[in-house]
């Protein structure tokens, strides 16, 4: 029986929880759906990542004005997939931040991601066409960007831990109250998507990086908040041995479709019932044998294409 095309036939709806981190920061998870978050500052909020419309995005907002009113001065995007940017316009906040690769990768291959995500994940793009266009950051940094949140409350500092599930993803790291967002560099108790990945950088230099903040609590992209530093430790041991499965098990292949065997193989028993594992392999591993094939860059995922890998390696 063919499986249904990625996460097509995923249209339950999850719940969500909002959580209180610390005073003023907030996390808001729902069962392997994208994560969002938020943080006040003196006189004004950060919100960090933008859901996939401004329909979703105005839902998660609403929950928020039940504990701040303050006005939203930056808009923090992690990197540049549809399902994390597309609802930036609810916001209306006055600073749109991203990495300077994440700027270069909505002019290169926005387009055909918003086409491609949209196919794969219907459900989470709550009346799509209340999508005004690409989202276009106004304020892009290289290495680090540090927002001062004013009174006692310390700063937010974006950084950059290098190239990872993009080639442009930040980190928001509060080092008063050692909380990280990570966006998908770390997921916790979800699988990963790698299909736009760097996968020998991140799985080694990329979360060294991450984990040398020391983060006593980290939210990853997908997946429960990671809490305490043994939790936290967890988080990125998992990720990272999830990539280390599919960089032994796909190179060790003679063609993709053994890759993906391979992979599935290994990788199932510990992982197969976690959120959106299924959907995410064909891509990852059709990504991973490219890398380890000499392409060094992703290649631009369209709804045309991800059928083709999805029929070759999924059915």
């Amino acid at each position: 029986m063919a499986k249904p095309f990625a996460s097509s036939a995923d249209l339950g709806e999850k719940k969500q929880s909002l959580e209180v981190l610390a005073e003023g920061v907030y996390a808001l998870t729902a069962e392997g759906d994208p994560n969002v978050g938020a943080i006040e500052a003196e006189d004004f909020l950060v919100c960090f990542e933008a859901l996939a419309t401004p329909v979703a995005a105005r839902e998660w907002l609403a929950r928020l004005r039940e504990y701040t009113d303050k006005p939203i001065r930056y808009l923090v995007l992690s990197h540049y997939h549809a399902v994390r940017v597309l609802g930036a316009s609810a916001f209306g906040a006055d600073v749109i931040v991203t990495h300077d690769k994440t700027r270069e990768l909505i002019a290169e291959r926005g387009e055909q991601d918003w086409a491609s995500e949209y196919g794969r994940m219907p459900r989470l793009f709550k009346e799509p066409e209340s999508i005004p266009g690409l989202t276009w950051p106004t304020a892009t940094f290289s290495d680090t960007f540090t927002i001062d949140l004013g009174g006692d409350r310390g700063d937010l500092v974006l950084a950059y831990c290098g190239r990872g599930h993009t080639e442009g993803d930040l980190v928001a790291w509060l080092p008063k109250q050692r909380i990280m967002f990570a966006g998908d560099l770390v997921e916790s108790q979800a699988a990963l998507y790698t299909g736009d990945a760097f996968h020998l950088d991140w799985s080694a230099a990329t979360l060294d990086k991450v984990a040398s903040f020391g983060a006593e609590t980290l939210v990853g992209g997908r997946g429960a908040v990671a809490r305490g530093r043994h939790g936290v430790d967890a988080a990125i041991a998992q990720t990272r041995d999830f990539l280390a499965v599919m960089l032994r098990e796909v190179g060790a292949a003679g063609s993709v479709k053994e890759a993906f065997e391979r992979t599935h193989r290994e990788l199932e028993p510990r992982y197969g019932a976690w959120p959106i594992f299924e959907h995410c392999l064909p891509f990852n591993v059709s990504r991973l044998w490219d890398e380890l094939h000499g392409v060094e860059r992703p290649r631009i995922w369209t709804a045309e294409r991800d059928r083709e890998v999805w029929d070759q390696l999924q059915s």
